[in-house]
Formats: structure tokens, sequence, C-alpha cells
């Protein structure tokens, strides 16, 4: 069986399976963790080996050369894993599952890493509606985690310069603009429209940035329009630190914030299960925002102890993530108590942010963060 879906499906899935580990006796919790431990190793230098980790292209001999043997001897542990825990979340899927195929947003890494170990096969899409709607995607005999795979046959895509619209060298960032087929002739009796995204020679300009690699991989790094400019003048693609941010237990969604300001600010919607849990174990009480405190356990989202956790979060997942940066450090953050969501406008039809709507609804909220 193949199922299609948006990213925010295998996060669910992924979220499911975290929140039935956590639930477990803690001796099962610590052997459960240990073996998704040795299984990320086992990923991470089987990766490497095949040269499947994008941001280690081209590891010299004696790296592949380790990481192989590292990989052998991870192998089993890790297929011992596969017997006691994985094959359990496996069967959650359906258990028929051959390949799952994602679109329609971008896809953290650690889900990615998370499927690879329940060897479920994820395949990555990447198109839109004005293309029909696919441009490229990965392939199982190569699938290049955290790329968006090569170009379908008949299909072009090519690297510009925003300002010039001159094509950018391999490996170079810029605008990502396709030609192909699939490509809609224009916008249906709106031609003024259609000139702005199609050229005299059938390139259309999707509006997205990245870089292809050496093999014709293409990597999507943020839309165009998403840009965040700080007042230092570097230019943050706010949606790779976003992902990045989401692998934290205590983080369900996150909304990076922060133009024209010295540095990044977050809206962040935490994950009331997981807090509850950290709050139970420090023997303290959560209580949401309008909710009596009369507890002296009671602790709110503002409390120091709280912020803190987020914080130290927010920390760690930011510098670990591949390309890290000083400016990517997120600086003030706010704590919703709402979700995004379709219902309240502030997630589209893919469960996407629509960045616009979320930054209008929290203007004061946001302004006040850097005030």
């Amino acid at each position: 069986h193949y199922m299609v879906g948006v990213p925010r499906l295998w996060e669910s899935i992924y979220e499911g399976a975290q929140k039935q580990f956590h639930e477990q006796p803690e001796g099962k919790q610590k052997l459960i963790f240990t073996f998704l431990g040795l299984s990320q190793r086992y990923v991470a230098n089987l990766w490497r080996y095949q040269d499947l980790k994008l941001d280690e292209p081209n590891p010299s001999p004696l790296k592949k050369a380790v990481a192989g043997m590292a990989a052998a001897v991870l192998w089993p542990l890790h297929q011992l894993g596969k017997r006691l825990v994985y094959s359990k979340v496996r069967q959650a899927t359906g258990g028929n599952v051959k390949q799952f195929i994602s679109g329609g947003g971008s896809l953290a890494r650690h889900i990615d890493v998370f499927f690879e170990i329940i060897d479920v096969p994820l395949i990555v899409g990447y198109g839109l509606t004005e293309t029909s709607p696919v441009l490229s995607a990965r392939r199982p005999w190569r699938n290049l985690r955290g790329a968006s795979g090569q170009p379908i046959p008949d299909t072009e895509v090519r690297i510009i310069d925003p300002e010039t619209r001159q094509p950018l060298p391999q490996g170079t960032k810029g605008l990502v603009v396709a030609r192909g087929p699939q490509i809609m002739a224009g916008y249906y009796q709106n031609p003024d429209a259609t000139a702005q995204v199609m050229d005299s020679e059938g390139w259309f300009d999707t509006g997205d940035l990245g870089w292809i690699t050496k093999d014709y991989n293409v990597v999507l790094t943020g839309r165009a329009k998403d840009t965040i400019v700080l007042s230092n003048g570097e230019n943050i693609e706010p949606q790779p630190i976003e992902d990045a941010c989401a692998r934290s237990t205590y983080i369900d969604q996150i909304m990076v914030v922060g133009q024209d300001q010295r540095s990044l600010g977050a809206l962040i919607v935490p994950n009331l299960e997981a807090l509850q849990r950290w709050a139970d174990n420090q023997s303290l009480q959560l209580v949401g925002p309008g909710e009596p405190a009369s507890d002296p356990r009671a602790i709110t989202f503002e409390d120091d102890r709280i912020q803190k956790l987020i914080r130290a979060e927010l920390n760690r997942e930011v510098k670990d993530r591949p390309g890290y940066r000083p400016d990517d450090r997120i600086g003030p953050f706010q704590l919703l108590s709402e979700p995004f969501s379709m219902e309240n406008g502030m997630l589209t039809q893919t469960l996407k942010v629509r960045r616009p709507v979320v930054t209008e609804r929290y203007r004061g909220m946001i302004d006040a963060m850097f005030a």
C-alpha cells in the first residue's frame, strides 16, 4: 500500500508514537529511548556511508569506511529495536504500508529519521498547483533526506538570482524557477498575474528559495516572501529554524518572527501534555491562561521555570541544526494557549501556517516582545 499526505500527517504519527513512549513505565521508557538513540546513530552512519547526508556531502573514503563499520556494529541492535519496539509503531500505521509520499510543505529532518528507523520509506515530492502539481521527487534508490528530489522526466529546474534573474551555479542559493509540459499556460483571463510569474522562455517563478546538489536534487530553504531581514541586514529563512525547533517534545507549533529587529523572536504553541508531564515530575500543577491558580503548586506559562525550560529547548534545537549561524538564535518568545488551526484561519488547507494572518492576530504581542 502507498499513502500520500502532507507533513502534518507524518508529524501527527510521530507525535502519537512519542506520546505512547512517554506513557510507558519508567523502565520501559528507558529501554525504548535507548533503542531509539542507538537506531539514530545507526541511521546517521548508514546515510554517511551511502553519501545520503545532505549536510555532509562527498565524505572521504576513510569517513565512509568508518561509518560503514559503525553501521555494521549498530545493525544488530537496530534490528532488535525493530522487533521489540518499532514493529508496533509500524503496525499502528496499518502494517502493510510500502511507502509514504509527502508533499504540500516542508518536512522536518527528524520526521525523516523517525520513519527510517521504523522501516517505513518516506518519499518527498515538490510542486505547486500551477505545476500540476509535481516538479521533483525523491527516488527510493536515491532518497536524499532533506532534499525534495530530482526533477521528474521532461522537467527543468533552475536556480536564478532574484534581482538579476540570471542563472546561478550549482550549490548557490537563489530563486527556484521551473519549465516543463505540466506547468500551466497562465492564469485564466489574468495576463497581468501570468506575466509576473512566467517569462518569455516559459520559466515559471515558484516563489521558493533553494539550491541544487551535485546530482541535481532540489533543496528548498523557504519562501521568498517569508524571508526575515534583521536590522543588521542578515536574511533569515524561518522554515528550517521552525522545523528544527519542532523536534522539541515541548513545542507543538512555532512561527519565527523578527522583521527589521535585532534578533529573531518566536510565537510558540506548547505541547500541553508534555508540559504537564514535566510539571508532574517537578510536583507542580500547570495552569492554563484564565484558570484559577489557588493551588500553591500551580504555575503558568509565565513562570520562570517554564520560560527557562522552553529557552533551553530553543537554544539546543537551533544550535544542533545543520548550517547553524549565530543570527539563527531565537531571542524573545511568547507561549500561546490557542493552537494554529484551519478553524481560526491560521492554517491553510495543507496545514501550513498563514504567516500574515498570525502576524496580524498577534501584532500587539510581537511588538511588545521587541519593545
